[in-house]
């Protein structure tokens, strides 16, 4: 697919400068763009590489203009305008692009205009597929569960019974929505399985990584709401509630019943206590461990980070006799 750097110019709602007839047919990074491609510099510390930079438009702030040896589109942000020419010259096969002869699909299904399901895809009785709604290979959605138009659905996604799916999400391979939640009570050490009563809601533009797990509500609900993005092998437990436009990475898990509000990031392998309440715009560091609630916005972190093992042993055979210390420390005070 390709565009000229005037239709891209437009459709970014950035400032054209140069020739807006040549045509742009891929995007590259700086390092390896070619003449035909668009490349961006978001860091105005490597402006310096706009000088011999080969690809025929850069996307820039105002600030780096001058330095830019070939067409420019200037935007404030030009890395939203990078995102933003990528999705007009992305170039990703659809999961599916008709209904297949071997797909699954029950009889009082409802399908909006231009639905497409994959092969071996299991669709089961109520459910509602709205327009362009995209089902890829082998997925499996559960009885009565409903999905909004625009949503896409890589192969072998899993959607269980009652689930809701809102408009513009996309679930890459191997998620599962509504699982049953880690609910059970002990009965003199013989554990008894609780049924996960409650449902999924997931809101629109919801992006949900390969391999995450989304547990469904004991009695409430599970809420995910609108712009939530969560990475890769996610954990998220029963009752979970995340806040509009909150961002999620890779491996982390949410306990059970954990409110995590509005706009906020959580780093890589955290992993975050249920049955408590996370302010908005709070942005939590990689592999943290967050066990009380926290209250006012801000960024936390927990850890230690890798050090040579020789350090690392030498510090924690210290840490191991704090108790020690503390203890001979109150007895000295004592003694004043």
């Amino acid at each position: 697919m390709a565009m000229t750097l005037q239709q891209i110019a437009t459709a970014i709602q950035a400032e054209l400068h140069g020739d807006g007839s040549i045509e742009i047919s891929s995007i590259n990074s700086m390092q390896n763009a070619q003449p035909g491609s668009i490349t961006f510099l978001s860091d105005s510390k490597y402006s310096a590489q706009l000088a011999t930079v080969a690809a025929s438009a850069v996307i820039v702030k105002p600030d780096d203009l001058a330095a830019c040896n070939t067409n420019a589109l200037v935007m404030k942000n030009p890395y939203v305008g990078f995102a933003l020419v990528a999705q007009l010259l992305d170039t990703t096969p659809a999961p599916a692009t008709d209904i297949a002869p071997s797909a699954v699909i029950a009889e009082d299904v409802v399908l909006g205009d231009n639905v497409a399901i994959g092969a071996n895809a299991v669709i089961e009785t109520g459910v509602t597929l709205a327009d362009n709604v995209i089902i890829g290979a082998g997925c499996f959605i559960g009885k009565n569960s409903r999905i909004g138009q625009n949503t896409k659905l890589w192969a072998n996604v899993t959607i269980y019974h009652d689930i809701t799916i809102g408009s513009d999400c996309l679930f890459q391979s191997g998620s599962v929505i509504g699982a049953d939640g880690f609910g059970y009570a002990n009965d003199g050490g013989r554990w008894i399985k609780i049924p996960q009563l409650g449902r999924v809601i997931i809101g629109d533009r919801v992006e949900i990584g390969a391999c995450t797990t989304i547990d469904r509500g004991a009695l409430d609900n599970t809420i995910i709401s609108d712009g939530v993005i969560l990475d890769n092998q996610c954990q998220v437990g029963h009752n979970v509630e995340i806040g509009e436009n909150t961002a999620i990475s890779g491996g982390t898990l949410l306990a059970g019943s954990l409110k995590l509000g509005k706009q906020c990031m959580i780093g890589g392998g955290s992993v975050i206590n249920g049955h408590m309440e996370i302010t908005d715009n709070v942005n939590i560091t990689g592999m943290s461990m967050v066990m009380r609630p926290i209250d006012k916005a801000g960024l936390y972190s927990s850890g230690i980070p890798a050090q040579a093992n020789r350090e690392w042993r030498r510090q924690t055979a210290r840490v191991m006799k704090i108790d020690d210390m503390h203890k001979r420390l109150s007895k000295l005070e004592k003694a004043k």
